[in-house]
């Protein structure tokens, strides 16, 4: 028994979700940076306010996608998610423009991201469940597909309302422009409108398929005996005091000698919890209570497959680069080429609204490029796409640094856009092949901690280097993002490629 291969259209639907999802972050994306100058942040202060964007990944993902592979209803097994993710999403991009100080909006960004991932991170082992393996490329780049295009609307919305509409694009100081507000109410309906017609739309195979499909496909060629047996406790402990002991001594060094901030604490705090969790994992395996999602959570993080390990390396520099580039192109752009630095100002917000533009045009390109770079791998490989991707990107972030025409950077974005469009399918196609299939849902979610950790790491460091080191210049926060890209290029040839 195996999977059937699924139409066009089927697997249009069952990837038509990420129109919204989409929507979500790109208004985000766009406009955050902007809220938060809005209501008074200092530019040092960005990367900190975004740590809750991460944080909050880096814990909501693997819970979700533990309990999506144990889920079934009558909804199915990952659409009941995807559905709960998208209500309250829509609901806080209807609260978020309408934040009157800095630390309402903060925690609206905390809320916001956690219900956006509570949608998104199942979309991901959906391809898995209901994709067969030469299909599983064409699935993943339809969601960049449509990551593209929703975004490409979403981020232009703010100057569409301005330029389209005449809707004012300034407020009185302190307060959000109408053209932003009206952007984030059309993206929460939008958003809950495209997850309804994936969940309408699609069907899920059961559990007893599932596992038919895996016995059948020789029970599962990723799948060995190890998969029961649990790390031993003493190396959890022993793991666990190294892990907690370097985050205490790191913390005291920085906090006592060097320099500590928010974020610099959240990011030593973070080593700190996870020797604490694997300690508690430790205990609790001592004692027989393995039964329990965080255990089995942790033991599958120390099994990850060989590709999984290597893949983990180029995710972290390429989406460092990423979350360098979302948080500060908005202050890169208006200070180094609109030299503008009142937030009030016409020519600031002029210069915030073309970011937007600038983000429409490079998730536009990836909408474009995700199926070139889909036929270009069945052609060649995975790894050489990718890896070319990667260096066309990195040499967009590099080239705003030399740029004074805001209209040229167009060009720098299509650069940008074919490494986006890259970065959302080739390492999740990558990934599909060695997990096994039984656990498609807490790998993808345990994938992400790749996602999350550099931009925990960007938001630690990088208000620290733009203030210090950078003379509060952003644009070199977007060139050591273009570095960090190159990096990604270089690791990614290594990575085995196994179908």
């Amino acid at each position: 028994m195996q999977k059937s291969k699924l139409s066009f259209w089927q697997i249009w639907n069952m990837s038509f979700g990420f129109l919204g999802i989409q929507f979500g972050f790109a208004l985000q994306n766009a406009n955050v940076s902007r809220i938060f100058e809005t209501l008074g942040a200092n530019i040092d202060e960005i990367p900190i306010l975004w740590i809750a964007a991460p944080v909050t990944g880096l814990i909501i993902q693997p819970i979700i996608g533990y309990m999506s592979d144990r889920t079934w209803n009558r909804l199915g097994r990952r659409r009941p998610y995807f559905l709960a993710g998208a209500i309250l999403a829509s609901i806080a991009l209807f609260i978020m423009p309408n934040s009157p100080v800095l630390w309402v909006a903060a925690g609206m960004l905390w809320i916001m991201d956690a219900s956006i991932n509570i949608s998104m991170e199942p979309f991901r082992a959906f391809v898995g469940d209901m994709l067969p393996s030469e299909q599983r490329t064409v699935g993943f780049s339809m969601q960049s597909f449509f990551i593209g295009i929703g975004a490409i609307v979403a981020s232009a919305l703010p100057w569409m309302m301005t330029n389209w509409f005449n809707i004012s694009n300034t407020a009185p100081e302190g307060e959000i422009p109408e053209s932003v507000k009206l952007a984030f109410y059309i993206g929460g309906a939008v958003f809950f409108l495209a997850v309804l017609w994936t969940v309408i739309s699609s069907k899920e195979y059961s559990p007893e398929e599932l596992k038919q499909f895996a016995q059948d496909e020789n029970s599962d060629p990723n799948s060995n005996n190890s998969d029961n047996e649990l790390i031993s406790e003493n190396k959890l402990f022993k793991n666990g005091i190294i892990w907690s002991l370097t985050g205490i001594i790191l913390f005291a060094l920085f906090y006592f000698f060097i320099f500590m901030d928010f974020g610099l604490g959240t990011f030593f705090g973070g080593i700190i919890l996870f020797g604490a969790v694997q300690i508690i994992v430790g205990l609790l395996t001592k004692n027989n209570k393995t039964e329990n999602g965080l255990v089995e959570v942790l033991n599958d993080l120390y099994k990850m497959p060989k590709t999984m390990i290597q893949l983990s390396y180029v995710q972290f520099f390429s989406w460092f680069a990423l979350f360098a580039m979302w948080i500060y192109t908005t202050s890169a752009v208006t200070r180094h080429i609109y030299g503008a630095t009142d937030t009030s100002s016409a020519l600031y917000n002029e210069g915030a609204d073309w970011v937007g533009v600038l983000m429409s045009v490079y998730n536009g390109f990836a909408a474009v490029m995700a199926f070139f770079i889909m036929w270009l791998a069945s052609r060649t490989s995975r790894k050489l796409v990718h890896s070319i991707s990667l260096v066309v990107g990195g040499i967009g972030l590099l080239s705003f640094y030399v740029i004074k025409d805001p209209n040229l950077l167009l060009i720098s974005e299509l650069g940008i856009g074919l490494a986006w469009a890259s970065i959302l399918a080739m390492p999740y196609a990558i990934l599909t092949g060695s997990i096994p299939s039984h656990k498609m849902g807490v790998y993808m979610g345990i994938f992400n901690f790749f996602i999350v950790i550099p931009q925990i790491t960007a938001a630690a460091i990088l208000g620290f280097f733009v203030k210090n080191i950078f003379a509060g210049e952003a644009i070199y926060a977007l060139m050591l993002g273009g570095i960090s890209m190159f990096i990604a290029a270089i690791l990614v040839i290594k990575v085995d490629d196994k179908n």
